[in-house]
């Protein structure tokens, strides 16, 4: 359906272009309840079983991204003939889900049924590689005697490395740091997970290409070879010293040995528990504290106001509200989500609120679901006032209380703030920031509208950490983003969506990873559901 094409479009569009292979989830798949369709037999699945409860053997091995909704629908037949046509045979019924309920649904002990008219089918995931834990590599390289590149002085030397695929093409998966002037440097040992090496094929070729860097990014070849990770993982010996060959160099001179040598001076792998080993042990994403920004001036009722509330298609604030909370909804286990504004007057008397609940009941602010987010906020449209300044430090505090009282690791708090206005305490801010580094938290903020979001950059500590009064943040835990970058040509809101959820979601697992590692907590080992 149209939800399955912008899905295989959005693979096309990757800003991030990760390099890490993704995480395999194996699904066990089980009906219960089958109705009986044969008049002499009980229904046929998988044709040797003939029960009305089969326990599929096959399993569906699948790819997981965290930030990504990814649609699965499991039709359900009874086989009578030997046709491959599908048409042939009894429809039984249908279910749909996405992979991120069935991982987030065995944190608890069931496993996730759907109930669709005369069918229940259960699933439940594995990780699919047979380890729990991903495995982290760690290793230092030098080389000696490299070709002198540059004209002036030595060569300036980086090495580039590339796991092989099926296809026999190449994937960039690591580059060092550049060693200025040296043509007989040593790199800083590094790190990388095992499975953007080879992908779990520990004979697999690993390609490592020699650079000399340039300044104008016309980086010099100096020369490659190639290993593999069972090869590198015998550690320093003589296996592992390699000659550097630049093949047009080779097949020009009569003498020609090599470019240098590069050698493994270190190596070794540890393990390191992965995004869906917390969710499984029931470590849920939770309170997923949704916070929209009213600041924009002008009527909701108004076409040129970004609250506009049209019947026809949603406002940038819903479409973003929804993007997001859809996919982590899956990973929260009652669904109820406190959703606040701010920056408005409220009714009766007026009074400028920097925090006050959608549904305007501050006894209990949850909703109901995403959707329920959406209606308390198109309802709050229609009572309050939009109103100035956009602080962000009194919200971003709130839910920081709440996160202080669990830092075991059971839970884990999202904070999205959506916002037309910049920042008015932006010194406030960076303070409430930094001290919710060190607490189970992530905020994302989605700049929507034509402002000027330049300041916000600041906050997403990708390129400087952080900091405030000369304190840094311990963790990264601010993604920014401006929706008009994501926003599909064609108009295909689908599509927008996706591609803000995939570019703001994607760094929450590693988030959520850096905070349990430095807590030292591991997860708990998941419940096993009883049928």
């Amino acid at each position: 359906d149209d939800k399955c094409s912008a899905m295989a479009t959005i693979r096309d569009f990757d800003p991030l272009n990760s390099t890490v292979p993704a995480t395999k989830i194996e699904i066990t798949v089980s009906c219960r309840n089958l109705l009986d369709m044969d008049t002499f037999s009980k229904s046929d699945p998988e044709v040797i079983d003939n029960t009305l409860n089969p326990d599929f053997v096959r399993k569906f091995v699948l790819d997981f991204f965290f930030e990504e909704k990814q649609n699965l629908r499991f039709d359900v037949y009874n086989v009578d003939t030997r046709s491959s046509n599908l048409s042939k045979h009894d429809f039984l019924g249908q279910m749909f889900c996405t992979l991120g309920e069935i991982i987030g649904s065995t944190g608890s002990r069931e496993p996730l049924m759907n109930y669709s008219s005369c069918v229940t089918v259960v699933l439940s995931a594995h990780n699919g590689c047979c380890a729990v834990f991903q495995d982290i590599a760690t290793m230092q390289l030098c080389a000696n005697k490299l070709d002198k590149k540059d004209f002036f002085g030595k060569s300036d030397p980086f090495l580039v490395f590339y796991r092989s695929n099926e296809d026999g093409t190449f994937t960039i998966c690591h580059k060092t740091e550049v060693i200025k002037n040296n043509l007989n440097p040593v790199w800083q040992p590094f790190n990388i997970p095992v499975r953007a090496l080879c992908n779990g094929d520990y004979d697999r070729t690993v390609k490592v290409d020699v650079f000399d860097w340039d300044r104008d990014g016309s980086h010099d070849f100096i020369g490659e070879f190639t290993t593999s990770y069972r090869e590198l993982s015998r550690g320093q010996s003589q296996f592992n010293v390699y000659e550097v060959l630049n093949p047009k160099k080779k097949g020009k001179k009569k003498k020609y040995v090599n470019s240098g040598k590069v050698t493994l001076l270190s190596f070794k792998v540890e393990s390191e528990y992965t995004f869906v080993d917390f969710i499984k042990g029931g470590k849920i994403i939770s309170h997923h504290t949704i916070c929209v920004l009213y600041v924009c001036p002008g009527n909701p009722s108004q076409p040129t106001s970004l609250h506009y509330m049209s019947p026809y298609q949603m406002n940038a604030y819903a479409m973003a509200l929804k993007a997001v909370g859809e996919i982590i909804q899956d990973y929260d286990s009652d669904k109820l989500f406190p959703a606040y504004g701010f920056g408005a007057k409220l009714p009766p008397d007026g009074k400028i609120s920097h925090a006050f609940p959608l549904n305007s009941n501050t006894e209990n602010p949850n909703c109901v679901g995403i959707d329920g987010v959406l209606e308390a906020y198109f309802q709050s449209l229609r009572t309050v006032q939009l109103y100035g300044p956009t602080n962000f430090a009194p919200v971003i505090n709130q839910v920081a209380r709440c996160a202080a009282e669990v830092t075991d690791g059971s839970q884990y708090f999202v904070l999205l703030m959506i916002t037309d206005g910049v920042i008015s305490d932006m010194a406030q801010t960076k303070e409430s920031v930094v001290n919710a580094a060190s607490l189970p938290m992530s905020i994302i903020i989605v700049g929507v509208g034509p402002a000027e979001f330049d300041a916000m950059e600041e906050l997403d500590g990708d390129e400087v950490r952080v900091s405030s009064k000369g304190r840094f943040a311990e963790r990264d835990i601010v993604q920014f983003v401006p929706f008009r970058d994501y926003i599909d040509r064609s108009g295909n809101q689908v599509l927008s969506m996706a591609r803000l959820a995939k570019d703001v979601l994607a760094e929450i697992p590693e988030q959520l990873l850096s905070f349990m590692k430095s807590r030292g907590i591991e997860p708990r080992p998941p419940h096993h559901s009883h049928h």
